[in-house]
């Protein structure tokens, strides 16, 4: 999946209302009408995807994606491929945040993160690896992710990739470094 690169202080003024729109070069639309991306403030909408000229942008597109004015847009612009005004809004809240934050698990519950677990073991090109993981977290929180890895034997992003998989189930969060098992993921390994 493509992910549009929003720094924070813009995602903030999303959030408020006062950005709705990020302008990107690509040579083809890498996001549609209708999509979703989840960030740190939570799940934002692809609104519009509509291609433009540099030279027909103005004072206004610039206000709404957060510049100061129409040659501040204009210089960010620079570079090559079709340039796109993405239309955008903060649809709610990331619904991993509530997932991750149960302390209780009933036993539908349990036995559904079960199967999804053994078929993420069942389908690694490394072995099984999810409880592993799940251990060297719970016993290493806010250790950075490159140290986690090499602790395994394994390579930093795949190691992140398949961290972001248990993020999913809501049984880990990501801290400013590294990471922690959620409640979710405390009570799931409480048995």
């Amino acid at each position: 999946m493509w992910r549009v690169q929003i720094r924070r202080p813009v995602l903030d003024a999303i959030a408020a209302g006062t950005v709705t729109c990020a302008f990107r070069r690509w040579d083809r639309p890498r996001v549609r009408v209708g999509g979703s991306q989840r960030t740190q403030i939570g799940v934002l909408e692809f609104t519009s995807v509509d291609p433009v000229e540099a030279s027909d942008l103005t004072l206004e597109d610039a206000r709404a994606a957060g510049f100061a004015d129409l040659a501040a847009l204009q210089e960010a612009q620079r570079g090559d491929g079709q340039l796109y005004r993405v239309g955008l809004r903060l649809a709610g809240p990331d619904p991993r945040v509530a997932l991750r934050a149960k302390r209780r698990l009933s036993q539908a519950e349990r036995a559904e993160i079960d199967t999804r677990l053994a078929r993420m073991d069942r389908s690694s090109p490394h072995g099984p690896w999810t409880a592993a993981v799940l251990q060297l977290i719970a016993e290493n929180p806010g250790v950075r992710a490159p140290d986690l890895a090499a602790r395994m034997g394994r390579e930093t992003l795949p190691f992140k990739r398949d961290v972001r998989k248990l993020k999913e189930l809501g049984l880990t969060e990501s801290l400013e470094v590294g990471y922690r098992l959620s409640p979710r993921g405390r009570a799931y390994r409480r048995g």
